[in-house]
């Protein structure tokens, strides 16, 4: 889905509360001119910052990313994937994660799957947090796990569980490519 589609989405949803772009800044914790940025399509938040929003606007992950419903099973071939790429810094240009959203189309659904490929950042790890929990499973490379004070590096078959409240980075360690499935439950 590209950024405008999105950001129409979340202005749709914040002109209904009748809110201004300050006031779903300050119910999400984020900066007003990051928010004017991803309603206007300029720039694709993180996912993080999606969650916040979502959180905010008191609606799921899912419904800015939805194009279509479908029923149920939800079955997505890898073949028919559709890459999205996100850069875990808002307003930073050159991504380091491409995702893979598994759950599109599922209206009913309490999670969030991806497939994550995380490319390697020379960037210092930026922490984000929001309500929920997030569980991931390496598939290939090295993992580094940022959670609250502690750093834990994983490997292909390792997985992590944790409380999203914490703040949290989940990127590349080192200076390959990593994939990862992740998992993240938002309680609406």
């Amino acid at each position: 889905m590209d950024n405008g589609k999105i950001g129409t989405r979340i202005k749709n949803f914040r002109e209904r509360k009748g809110w201004s772009i300050d006031e779903l800044a300050q119910r999400a914790k984020l900066d007003a001119s990051f928010v004017d940025a991803v309603e206007s399509g300029s720039v694709k938040p993180a996912l993080g910052m999606m969650v916040k929003l979502a959180r905010a606007l008191g609606t799921r992950l899912g419904t800015f990313m939805d194009d279509e419903l479908t029923t149920d099973p939800l079955i997505v071939r890898l073949a028919d994937r559709k890459e999205e790429t996100v850069a875990h810094a808002s307003g930073k240009n050159s991504p380091d994660m491409v995702y893979y959203h598994l759950g599109r189309g599922k209206a009913d659904r309490s999670m969030e799957p991806f497939f994550i490929r995380l490319e390697p950042s020379a960037d210092e790890p930026k922490l984000s947090s929001h309500e929920g929990e997030e569980f991931i499973v390496v598939v290939s490379g090295e993992v580094q796990l940022v959670y609250g004070n502690e750093t834990h590096v994983l490997g292909p078959g390792d997985s992590m569980y944790y409380n999203s409240v914490v703040p949290h980075f989940v990127g590349a360690h080192g200076a390959s490519e990593a994939e990862i499935y992740a998992v993240v439950y938002v309680p609406a």
